[in-house]
């Protein structure tokens, strides 16, 4: 089924938490919309959740993912669903949202620290809204360098590093170090502008997800445990321990 194009406003600002749009199709276990705030998971970043209202009506989004190539709202199980065309109104679950964020920050901060002060690269990370795991070429691992790295990690993301959103053409992208680093090449050759996420002097990675404006709102990171998963592939599991008070939401 060829549905179009679809608006997606998440990586444009993550801040965005509601936004006005209508619906393109309706499936059986989910909706389509022609613009929305929910981010479709990918990249290790979990789909929104929330709900989607109409006149006389709503559904509760229980996961958002990608479906023939645009963002998919599966509804819980037994929602009545509005027909095509319908005027509607996307809300994302802020509360979770924003822990994502803070957690996505504080994967790419990690990830920066432990590049520049031990030459490691990301070799695999995954998260879900307050915990995360990052997996780097490494050749040891134990808990005094988890905690270590802990403290400078921590050390870093008080300083408020601002993070900025950069778009830039693939055959540009495949030429910056710090993007070659975190495997840029591997993002799929019809893909010919490159949306960038720049922690503004301590990390820099291609990244499709939504991340919070200063490392400041991260709150403190605890790295929770350690392991080897192989030769050179040594893991960090992490998990959001101190408060940040969330910036009042924008609506789209």
């Amino acid at each position: 089924m060829s549905i179009g194009s679809v608006e997606e406003l998440a990586p444009r600002d993550s801040y965005l938490h509601t936004n006005e749009g209508k619906v393109l199709a309706v499936y059986e276990d989910g909706i389509v919309l022609d613009r929305t705030v929910f981010y479709a998971r990918g990249g290790g970043q979990p789909g929104d959740v929330g709900v989607i209202r109409w006149d006389g009506g709503e559904a509760e989004i229980i996961d958002t993912f990608r479906k023939d190539g645009v963002p998919f709202h599966q509804v819980a199980p037994g929602s009545v669903l509005p027909d095509p065309g319908t005027p509607v109104e996307a809300v994302i679950d802020w509360d979770r949202r924003y822990l994502t964020m803070r957690t996505h920050t504080a994967l790419h901060a990690l990830s920066g620290v432990v590049f520049r002060d031990f030459g490691a690269k990301v070799t695999g990370g995954n998260m879900i809204p307050g915990e995360a795991r990052m997996d780097f070429e490494l050749d040891g691992i134990s808990v005094e360098f988890g905690k270590m790295v802990e403290d400078r990690l921590n050390a870093e993301l008080v300083k408020g590093y601002p993070t900025e959103i950069i778009e830039m053409a693939r055959e540009e992208a495949l030429q910056d170090p710090d993007l070659i680093r975190t495997k840029v090449n591997l993002i799929p050759e019809y893909v010919k502008m490159i949306r960038v996420v720049d922690i503004v002097g301590l990390d820099r990675q291609a990244d499709g997800g939504t991340h919070v404006a200063s490392t400041l709102e991260v709150g403190r990171v605890e790295v929770v445990k350690t392991e080897s998963k192989g030769r050179e592939n040594k893991r960090m599991r992490i998990r959001i321990v101190g408060p940040a008070a969330p910036p009042s939401p924008e609506e789209g």
